[in-house]
């Protein structure tokens, strides 16, 4: 504790309060993650509070947030059931182990969740994140070819320009140079299908791009290349965020898993951000009715207000492991706050909120206005192409001479000083996915701020 922090319940609640709405004296020990330090602490972005569609900044603004934090808060913020669950969680059950051994709430999560996925991917493997989520899947899938007895099946194919969080197996198969270059050789056995962003032929789509399909047989080649008794699994983010929201084209998910299923190769969607409601579904495996093998998850899962991630994989998978001897492990695989009690609470609280609120219908509702707010943007200057699909959007700035990402920063910081916006800025990419909540004076306000700062930004 703090030497000058009181002792007293109240006076403690106060203090705590006061330290996390205040900026703090000093930046330089936080070395912040995915980050120019030095540009952010020259002029900081701090956010203190947030309710419902809002953050409030440390100097008293208030923020829309058009990012639903940082794809995560689904529900919005601060929602009363999901805040009540986690503070008696806290007070009931601080942490419980999950090595031999748990806690009721793991196991009520996992059934509700089986509730939620596609197909038969009825059982769930807890973790802390998407990064963790990825590596878990990746795990599970070389383990489930050995213990079928294909162990020669250690290939792992990811794509171009993907994003698979940042263990070493997520960059190994993720696809995002900046991510991959500083970090050696990776993984051995990795390759990589092309990615699908065509502005040539997509330019301005309105929700899936018709053109690209024939990219799928990508996959074709690679077992040519490789051989499919070598390959264990294709990992594809049905939606690709990082990369600056790149959308599958018309028919490619189904091509891709029937050439899975082809060669019995494992299909892994990195729903990350696309789980939870995002595309007007639990997951967006239902919105393409492409079923995959194992799904990865995070994020909206506890509405991003506790860390959680989760891997959900089919009877096929699951049950490969299940034909040892009563006393034998799994799998040898796991996290000290795989099924954490606090996250667990949180993440039956938040579902419940998407429930009660039918915010999955909600999201799915509000995707034609959206569509049409974010395509009136498409001729102000230096735009260079527009995508939408459910609640995920993007607007693609012309790069500036020589200054890469330049012009798509000065957008982002601007929306935020000036225009009381939050964005995600990624490249040359203004990426948007606001909370499912969004209201339709809500969408109007992002995209005429957006507008203003689009046409005075050079």
């Amino acid at each position: 504790m703090s030497a000058d922090a009181p002792s007293s319940s109240r006076a403690l609640a106060d203090f705590y309060e006061a330290q996390a709405l205040q900026a703090p004296e000093s930046l330089n020990a936080f070395w912040m993650p995915f980050t120019a330090n030095k540009q952010f602490k020259a002029a900081p972005r701090l956010l203190a509070s947030a309710s419902g569609m809002h953050y409030r900044s440390v100097d008293g603004r208030e923020i829309l947030d058009a990012t639903a934090g940082l794809w995560c808060c689904n529900a919005g913020h601060a929602r009363p059931r999901i805040v009540e669950a986690v503070k008696k969680q806290i007070e009931t059950l601080d942490f419980a182990p999950n090595f031999s051994m748990s806690s009721p709430l793991p196991f009520v999560l996992a059934e509700r969740l089986a509730e939620l996925t596609p197909g038969d991917l009825n059982h769930v493997f807890y973790t802390n994140s998407g990064s963790e989520s990825v590596d878990t899947a990746l795990k599970i899938a070389l383990a489930y070819h050995r213990a079928r007895g294909e162990g020669q099946r250690t290939r792992l194919i990811g794509r171009e320009k993907a994003y698979h969080g940042v263990g070493f197996g997520g960059i190994s198969v993720g696809g995002l140079p900046n991510n991959r270059k500083w970090f050696g050789s990776l993984l051995p056995g990795v390759d990589h299908l092309r990615h699908t962003l065509d502005l040539e032929r997509n330019a301005f789509s309105r929700g899936l791009p018709p053109f690209g399909i024939e990219l799928a047989e990508d996959l074709e080649r690679m077992v040519a290349l490789h051989d499919a008794s070598t390959i264990a699994a294709v990992i594809i983010e049905p939606i690709s965020g990082s990369a600056g929201v790149i959308i599958p084209p018309e028919g490619y998910l189904r091509r891709i898993r029937e050439i899975c299923d082809k060669y019995g190769i494992l299909l892994i969607f990195d729903e990350v951000i696309t789980g939870f409601g995002r595309l007007g579904h639990a997951f967006g495996a239902q919105r393409f009715d492409v079923t995959p093998d194992i799904i990865t998850a995070a994020k909206g899962l506890t509405n991003g207000c506790v860390p959680m991630g989760a891997v959900f994989v089919s009877e096929k998978v699951h049950d490969a492991f299940a034909h040892g001897p009563d006393n034998a492990i799994d799998l040898f695989h796991g996290y000290t706050y795989s099924g954490h009690p606090l996250a667990c609470a949180a993440a039956l609280a938040t579902l419940d909120t998407y429930a009660e609120e039918n915010l999955f219908q909600r999201s799915l509702e509000m995707g034609d206005y959206w569509e049409d707010a974010i395509h009136g943007l498409r001729d102000l200057p230096n735009v260079a192409d527009i995508r939408n699909f459910g609640l995920i959007g993007a607007i693609e700035m012309v790069p500036r001479p020589g200054a890469p990402g330049a012009r798509a920063y000065d957008v982002f910081n601007r929306a935020f000083h000036e225009g009381n916006l939050l964005t995600r800025v990624t490249g040359d990419v203004i990426a948007l996915s606001p909370p499912l909540i969004v209201e339709r004076n809500h969408i109007d306000r992002i995209f005429a701020t957006l507008a203003d700062i689009i046409r005075t930004t050079a």
